[in-house]
């Protein structure tokens, strides 16, 4: 008999379970495919009789044994208990219909969907659909080092349903709206024929639910676990914050990279808990009519079908955290309405502290309104996010305009770093800044001191740390110190009224002093300045337009008590860069007084860049966590997006992260040559829910990005919005 035959032969009666389960396991020994068809037939017949929830279990345990000894295990997800009246069936005159001749020859492995995705293995099978490995010919055929990507076709339920295309639709786009590192990129969807599928990123490694299923698993220690419950949380949160509720959470919906990243997939059933007036698809189409649930991690609201609420996926969340743990499901694999039932509680796993348990048991809860409320909130109870991951190495897309060629570019070099820590590229340039603030005073003593103690201090850096670039990169910035001290001398030289100004320590501004002076700064067009009291001395920093810019900056100091022994260090900013400055500066000047959270530099510390050489960039992100927004601003008025991009959607740091650009090299300057800039941005939440061109026009890119500001200001606070500026200044090479 046919599979359908049999799953039905038992719901009649006419079959014991002990006999039942002996045909499933004859069925799952028929070779591979073998599970996969016993879950098309499962999925078909549990939509109008479902089978008892332990038969249910039981035949899916056997097929993950099935799987996992072939090296492709996953769970399953069940049709609710709905009429099928709710699906019609596509009239065979439809165009692109299903027709029974057509299921005979719908494609498998070795075939080729509309001529260009090749089939070559099966990954998985989920509630809707199947999952393959696919050679993508047209990135073979442009040597693209990594033509493979993933394919999701529908199953036989959903071809013949006239919501089936809507569904994948519905699931592309808001895949597509979830741009996070913890959320697989999904790219389109097409159909080929009677075939509906989803195009997303091939990712290699093994989904959670074969490690948990691995014989002999008794749980992960905590430590071990803690990465992933963090990347976990962090996708489901981030999606609960743009109004999606996951509704199948389960750890054959995580995927654990070989690179050891989490990756959350199929959001193909979730729906919307927030509905925007200005959506139409809410009144068109709700994925919940298809009907996907897991028993062994669906929440008792799933089944009683009311409303999504972020608290479902908080449900499964923790039961999945519990088996992750324990390596066992906290109600024994029973459905959250059986346990309820039963009065079932979870035991206390071993090595949690009595406020993880707490959350733990929290996030258990069969009733919703006891139940932790947000995601976030079960993640801090659990102690996960102040040691989340480090960013992973990432590619960057090419810039393809401007003075630097991107061949490639890595985003590399991402660590997690203390409070307190202070990254050894940045030493050099404390370093470097502690001379020059010293350059006034060693200037007064002549510039062979001036000299002799950056040398003295260039000597001892050298000699104090294995990192090997930190010396050179000290000396430069020492050497920097020690010119702009030699300057200095020669400058007091010129006027003795200037020595006379060092020798005697002037008067610093108090407290409302500084205040005015900060507030005629920020009156200056074309500027982003601040004035800070450094121990006795007062110090005036940031760019200002070359147009005239730091005479109004004397101006300024002139009019402040103890203005006139400032030390100045502003950068002259030309015409064409003052819009950039003017966007940000208000940014710029809530991270210097939030003592420089945020930070860019390029090594070499001066910027003076020749052509072929790379360009490298080290930042720093503030004490919160944030999404990272890196922008070259091209001299042919163009803006070129490096983080985010196309090929690097993930822009999300942990707090106080330090991480390098272009190190590997690949970013090469080249023509054309001059002044260009470089924006780091560092916002509370994704600047726009979508990415942005590769390149576009910098007043279209201002216009845009100053909107998205004001309104992410007003609703997260303008101290949480920081930016820095660099420039970069290249030069032809003289052959």
């Amino acid at each position: 008999m046919s599979l359908t035959q049999l799953i039905q032969t038992f719901q009649s009666g006419t079959l014991s379970r002990e006999a039942f389960y002996s045909e499933i396991d004859r069925v799952l020994a028929g070779g591979a495919g073998s599970g996969a068809r016993l879950r098309e037939a499962m999925d078909a017949t549990q939509t109008v009789h479902p089978l008892p929830d332990q038969v249910y279990d039981e035949v899916l345990r056997r097929i993950e044994r099935q799987r996992d000894r072939a090296g492709n295990g996953d769970d399953a997800t069940r049709m609710q208990e709905t009429s099928t009246a709710s699906y019609p069936s596509v009239p065979s005159s439809v165009p692109g219909a299903a027709t029974p001749d057509d299921m005979e020859h719908l494609k498998g492995i070795g075939d080729t969907l509309n001529g260009r995705f090749v089939l070559e293995e099966c990954l998985g099978v989920g509630g809707m659909g199947t999952v393959y490995k696919a050679l993508d010919l047209r990135k073979l055929e442009a040597s693209d080092r990594k033509p493979y990507i993933a394919i999701k076709v529908l199953n036989v339920q959903f071809r013949g349903q006239p919501s089936s295309l809507i569904a994948l639709q519905r699931e592309a786009r808001k895949a597509q709206t979830l741009a996070h590192r913890n959320i697989v990129t999904v790219y389109d969807f097409d159909r080929d024929g009677p075939l509906v599928y989803l195009t997303m990123e091939y990712l290699s490694g093994k989904p959670l639910s074969r490690v948990l299923r691995a014989p002999g698993f008794a749980g992960l220690p905590f430590e071990k676990a803690r990465p992933i419950i963090a990347g976990m949380g962090q996708a489901l949160a981030y999606a609960h914050e743009r109004g999606f509720v996951h509704c199948d959470f389960k750890p054959a919906n995580v995927f654990i990279t070989d690179s050891g990243e989490v990756k959350v997939i199929d959001f193909g059933i979730a729906r919307v808990f927030q509905r925007p007036e200005e959506d139409p698809d809410v009144t068109v189409f709700d994925p919940a009519s298809l009907g996907g649930i897991t028993p062994a991690y669906a929440s008792p609201e799933m089944f009683e079908h009311r409303e999504p609420d972020p608290r479902d996926d908080v449900y499964a969340l923790a039961c999945v955290t519990y088996e992750l743990l324990t390596g066992k499901h906290p109600f024994h694999r029973k459905s959250a309405t059986q346990a309820r039932s039963e009065k079932l509680r979870a035991e206390r796993p071993p090595g949690l502290d009595r406020l993880q348990w707490r959350t733990l048991s929290a996030a258990l809860s069969f009733d919703r309104a006891a139940r932790t409320a947000t995601v976030n909130q079960f993640l801090d109870g659990m102690g996960v996010l102040p040691h989340a991951a480090a960013f992973s190495a990432a590619r960057m897309g090419a810039i393809g305009a401007g003075a630097v060629v991107v061949a490639g570019g890595l985003w590399v070099g991402y660590r997690a770093m203390s409070a307190h820590e202070t990254p050894r590229a940045d030493v050099a340039t404390a370093v470097a800044a502690s001379a020059a603030s010293e350059a006034p005073a060693l200037a007064a003593s002549g510039p062979a001191l001036a000299a002799s103690s950056a040398a003295v201090v260039a000597s001892v850096l050298a000699t104090s740390g294995p990192d090997a670039n930190a010396p050179a990169s000290a000396a430069a910035n020492v050497t920097a110190a020690a010119s702009a001290a030699t300057l200095t001398s020669a400058a007091s030289a010129a006027n003795p009224a200037s020595v006379a100004s060092v020798a005697e320590p002037t008067p610093v501004p108090d407290t409302a002093a500084l205040a005015a002076l900060n507030a005629s700064l920020a009156r200056i067009p074309c500027s982003a300045l601040d004035a800070s009291v450094s121990g006795h001395a007062l110090r005036v920093s940031g760019f200002a337009g070359a147009g005239g810019g730091v005479a109004r900056v004397h101006n300024a100091l002139a009019r402040t008590a103890g203005g006139r022994g400032a030390a100045i260090d502003v950068n002259a900013v030309q015409n064409h860069y003052c819009e950039i400055v003017n966007t940000f500066a208000p940014y710029w000047r809530a991270n210097r007084q939030a003592e420089g959270g945020a930070t860019i530099h390029t090594r070499p510390p001066d910027a003076q860049l020749t052509q072929g050489s790379p360009l490298v960039v080290d930042i720093t992100t503030p004490h919160y966590e944030s999404y990272v927004n890196v922008d070259y601003y091209a001299l042919d008025g163009s803006v070129v997006h490096l983080v985010p991009s196309n090929h690097e959607r993930d822009n999300q740091a942990p707090p106080n992260f330090a991480a390098t650009v272009g190190s590997t090299g690949d970013w090469l300057v080249d023509k054309p040559f001059g002044t260009e800039m470089i924006v780091l941005l560092i916002t509370p939440a994704p600047l726009f829910d979508h990415l942005r061109p590769a390149a576009e026009p910098r007043a279209v890119w201002l216009a845009a990005v100053d909107q998205q500001l004001r309104t992410m200001a007003s609703r997260y606070g303008r101290d949480h919005i920081v930016a820095d500026f660099v420039q970069i200044t290249t030069h032809a090479r003289n052959d």
